[in-house]
C-alpha cells in the first residue's frame, strides 16, 4: 500500500478560505526572442495576403474572361496617340466596356499590354470579354477596307477617285504616268496615306506586267512593256466584255502587222481631252482628222502612251491575242461586236447595225394620239387664259454617216472600229 500523506486537521474557517493558485510557469527564453515574434507576424502577413491575392486572382480572372455588354458586332476607331484611360473612355462610350473603366485599365496592367496597345480601327465582337478586347488592340488587327478601281480609268480620274474617299488620309502629290496604276480591289485601313495608295498600285502594275511580258506571245507587233500597256489601254477602252478581248487585240495586232492604222475612237477622245477621259458628247466629223499625237486615224501604228489604264485581263489579251485574221469589228447591236476580216463583210456588219438602230427608233415611237375636236381645244385654250399649243412633233434621232475612209497607197482604209456618232 502507498502512504498517503497525513491530512492536518484544518479549522473551519480555514476550510472556507480559497487555496492559494500555483503561479503560471515561467515563459521560456525562445519564446521571447524578438525574431520569433517577428517571424511569426511576418507569416501572418504572407498568409493574409496570399489570401488577397489569391481572391483579387480569381476575382479579376472571371472579370477579364465574363462576356462584354456589346449587343453586336461594332467598329471603333482608337485615335493615335490615345492612352490607356484615352482608351478606357473611348470603349466605355462606344459600350464596349461596362461602366467600370478602372476594370479595363487594371486588365491592361495585369496582362502587361500598356505598351502594346495600337490605335487603329478596330471591329470588336458582340459580347467581347475584356481579354478579346485588349487582345484585338494589341493585335492591332485593324478593319480593311475594300476599293475598287475600275479597268479602263485614266490616272487623273483614279486620283479624283481616292481624293472623293474619306477612308484615306494626305493628298497626291504627283500625278502619277498614264497606265501606271493597276485596277482592282485593294483593302487599306482607314487613315493610309493617298500616296501609300498610289504607291501600292504602281507596285502592282508592276509585278503583274512582268508576269504577263515574260508570257507573252513572241511574235506580237509589240516591243517593249510600254507598248503593250499602250495596246492594252486601247483595248480597254474598246469593249467592256471579257470574252471579246482577245479578239479585239487581235485586230490592232493585225493592223500593226499590216502597217494599216489602228483607227481606234478612243484615242480620238484622249488626244482631245487626256486625263479627263470622257468627251461627254459625239465626237466631230472635224475631230476626226484632228492632229493629235494619240489620233491614231493619223499617225501610224501606236499613240506615244496608254490612253487608260488598263487591267489584267486586257494586258493578257494583248499580250496573248487570239489567232485571226480580223481586221475590222462593229457594234452588234447586243452589247458585243460583229468582226470581219473584209471590208465588204464589215459594211455588211455595218448596215445590219444601221438597220437594226432605225428598227429600234421605229419602235420606241409611240403613235401619236387622235387630235381633239376643235371645241374641246379651243375651250381648253380659253380656260387657261392661253393660246392653243400645237401639237408637238415626234423627233427621231439622225445617224451621220461612217467616219470617212483614209487613203493607203492608193487603197481605202476603213475604221478598225465600230462608228460613231459624229457631228
Amino acid at each position: 500500500m502507498s502512504e498517503r500523506p497525513p491530512i492536518s486537521p484544518r479549522s473551519p474557517r480555514a476550510a472556507l478560505e480559497p487555496e492559494q493558485v500555483p503561479p503560471p510557469p515561467k515563459r521560456s527564453e525562445r519564446a521571447r526572442n524578438p525574431f520569433i515574434v517577428v517571424g511569426n507576424a511576418i507569416i501572418t502577413f504572407i498568409l493574409f495576403l496570399m489570401l488577397a491575392v489569391g481572391g483579387t486572382y480569381i476575382y479579376g480572372k472571371q472579370k477579364i474572361e465574363a462576356p462584354g455588354p456589346l449587343q453586336e458586332d461594332k467598329i471603333v476607331n482608337i485615335p493615335s496617340r490615345a492612352g490607356v484611360t484615352d482608351i478606357a473612355d473611348v470603349l466605355q462610350r462606344e459600350g464596349v466596356i461596362d461602366n467600370n473603366r478602372w476594370a479595363f485599365i487594371g486588365s491592361v496592367f495585369a496582362l502587361k499590354a500598356r505598351s502594346e496597345l495600337k490605335p487603329g480601327e478596330y471591329q470588336f465582337q458582340k459580347n467581347a470579354s475584356l481579354r478579346d478586347v485588349i487582345g484585338t488592340i494589341v493585335e492591332g488587327k485593324v478593319v480593311q477596307h475594300s476599293v475598287t478601281i475600275p479597268e479602263g480609268l485614266t490616272s487623273e480620274q483614279i486620283v479624283g477617285r481616292l481624293s472623293d474617299n474619306d477612308i484615306f488620309s494626305g493628298s497626291v502629290r504627283e500625278l502619277p504616268r498614264e497606265g501606271t496604276l493597276l485596277p482592282e480591289t485593294y483593302k487599306f485601313p482607314r487613315g493610309t496615306p493617298r500616296d501609300q495608295v498610289i504607291a501600292r498600285m504602281q507596285q502592282a502594275q508592276k509585278r503583274v506586267l512582268a508576269e504577263i511580258w515574260e508570257r507573252r506571245n513572241p511574235d506580237i507587233p509589240v516591243k517593249t512593256p510600254e507598248q503593250l500597256v499602250t495596246l492594252a489601254s486601247i483595248v480597254e477602252k474598246e469593249t467592256g466584255k471579257p470574252d471579246e478581248r482577245s479578239r479585239v487585240a487581235s485586230v490592232f495586232v493585225n493592223r500593226l502587222r499590216q502597217k494599216i492604222k489602228l483607227q481606234s475612237d478612243p484615242t480620238i477622245i484622249y488626244g482631245l481631252v487626256g486625263g479627263k477621259g470622257t468627251l461627254g458628247r459625239p465626237i466631230r466629223r472635224s475631230e476626226i482628222q484632228q492632229p493629235s499625237p494619240y489620233n491614231t486615224y493619223v499617225v501610224e501604228g501606236l499613240p506615244p502612251g496608254p490612253i487608260a489604264n488598263p487591267g489584267r485581263a486586257s494586258l493578257e489579251a494583248a499580250a496573248n491575242p487570239a489567232r485571226t485574221r480580223d481586221l475590222f469589228f462593229v457594234a452588234d447591236g447586243t452589247g458585243g461586236h460583229a468582226f470581219s476580216d473584209t471590208y465588204d463583210v464589215h459594211q455588211k456588219n455595218v448596215a445590219k447595225l444601221r438597220a437594226m438602230e432605225k428598227q429600234i427608233q421605229n419602235d420606241t415611237v409611240e403613235p401619236a394620239d387622235d387630235p381633239p375636236p376643235p371645241a374641246a381645244a379651243n375651250a381648253s385654250a380659253a380656260d387657261t387664259g392661253a393660246p392653243a399649243a400645237p401639237p408637238k412633233p415626234v423627233k427621231k434621232p439622225a445617224r451621220p454617216a461612217p467616219a470617212p475612209l483614209l487613203p493607203r497607197q492608193g487603197a481605202p482604209q476603213p475604221s478598225a472600229s465600230s462608228p460613231v456618232d459624229q457631228q
